[in-house]
């Protein structure tokens, strides 16, 4: 009788529980756009292959990646596209600025279908990417959206009143409540007074890089090593130039770093080449890296020591920028700043060069057994004890006394079973 009085007094508690942690994992929040993969989305759509390639091409794509706000993306199809004046755009423009004009079709807000139809004919104000960059002036950054109130027809534009620049809302391709809404136009939007070749021509942003590692938030490691080493005067000075490229190790890639890898060993002339191994001397926005024509690339390292030392091979490999240093390879795994004349990535490894860090480098410990040239050393062949001797020897591991021990050992256990059989029957 004690089993349905446990279950008459356990189930019901048992079943509230059970219902409150399936409560809990069906209420799960809304997915964030950072777990939406854009450029993914608009590749299932025949239509918009082209303009997903734009985002991809320009960093716009990993720019939105970072994003947790909702968003309404306003894509052009490939007709659309291919026709002027979006065709002159996409042909002449730099990726830098290209990328500006993408960032104006990216609304700051998400919008459905019926909220597109509740617009005021007198138009509302949205907020676009473009605008948080501060490249826009004055509030151009932003896209007035109207609706005909007898056709429903939604048209945006820049909210310069003499503005020549607009575009109509074809269709509503794809929505993902309450994260993201794709809406197709049919043209590319050009903010007003904006300087297309601005973000080409304009002067060095004076980025201090150190501190925008540490904004970062994952790597302080590196931050360190920089500033500790003065480097990074030498990289600020070369933004005035063709720019730079930095591929930054987080600090997750310097704790796996091998244990017969002393980098902070190393003397400072070694630990600089080391960091300028870390840098391209030229501005290379995510796009390019992905489609970069000759994979072997010099660094800051290689023009201090010679052609063809110290260079990185870069080339695209399962969707992502692999670099490989000739010992190590790793992977760009974020974009941390990307504004012309400067970029930084994150990579999933520290970069060590092979010449100093190859086989038998001043920067690699060599690993304990290992002998001099021309000596061998040869291991101690082990003898058993006299006790362990004898214990080999003995009948017991003889087959003899190996099937006598067998036969006792069931013996045993077959009286312990009736012991328990009889026990209860007895209880």
């Amino acid at each position: 009788m004690a089993l349905p009085f446990f279950i008459s007094h356990i189930t019901p508690l048992t079943f509230f529980y059970f219902h409150l942690l399936y409560s809990s994992a069906s209420a799960s929040p809304p997915t964030a756009v950072t777990d939406l993969n854009l450029t993914s989305i608009l590749s299932s759509f025949q239509n918009l292959t082209s303009f997903s390639s734009l985002l991809s091409s320009t960093s716009v794509a990993s720019d939105l990646t970072r994003r947790q706000d909702p968003i309404t993306l306003l894509a052009v199809p490939n007709p659309y596209l291919s026709l002027p004046p979006s065709s002159d755009l996409t042909r002449r423009l730099p990726p830098t600025s290209l990328g500006d004009v993408l960032r104006y079709h990216i609304l700051l807000q998400y919008f459905s279908w019926t909220d597109l139809l509740k617009i005021p004919p007198s138009g509302v104000l949205v907020t676009t990417l473009l605008q948080t960059t501060g490249r826009a002036p004055a509030n151009f950054g932003a896209v007035n959206i109207t609706r005909n109130p007898l056709t429903n027809a939604i048209t945006i534009q820049s909210p310069a009143p003499y503005s020549d620049s607009n575009a109509t809302v074809l269709s509503l391709i794809k929505t993902l409540p309450y994260n993201i809404t794709i809406l197709a136009v049919n043209s590319l939007l050009v903010p007003y007074d904006f300087n297309l070749m601005a973000s080409e021509s304009r002067p060095p942003p004076g980025l201090n890089i150190t501190k925008a590692l540490i904004d970062g938030h994952n790597f302080n490691v590196a931050a360190a090593l920089l500033s500790a080493s003065g480097v990074v005067d030498e990289f600020e000075a070369d933004e005035g130039g063709a720019g730079i490229t930095l591929f930054v190790p987080t600090d997750g890639a310097f704790s796996d770093l091998p244990g017969n890898v002393r980098l902070q060993s190393l003397p400072a002339d070694k630990k600089s080449v080391v960091l300028k191994f870390h840098v391209l001397h030229s501005y290379y926005p995510l796009g390019s890296l992905e489609s970069i024509v000759n994979p072997v690339q010099p660094t800051l390292a290689t023009e201090d020591n010679g052609a063809g030392s110290f260079t990185l091979n870069i080339s695209r490999f399962n969707g992502s920028v692999a670099i490989d240093t000739g010992i190590v390879q790793a992977s760009v795994t974020q974009t941390v700043f990307d504004q012309n004349p400067v970029s930084i990535f994150g990579v999933s490894k520290v970069l060590l060069p092979r010449e100093i860090f190859g086989k038998d480098s001043p920067g690699v410990i060599p690993k304990p057994g290992n002998s001099a040239v021309g000596t061998s050393v040869q291991t101690p062949e082990l003898s058993p004890s006299p006790e362990k001797s004898a214990w080999l020897s003995s009948p017991a591991s003889s087959p003899e006394g190996l099937k006598s021990e067998g036969q006792r050992f069931r013996a045993q256990c077959g009286i312990v079973a009736l012991y328990c059989i009889v026990l209860y029957l007895v209880v």
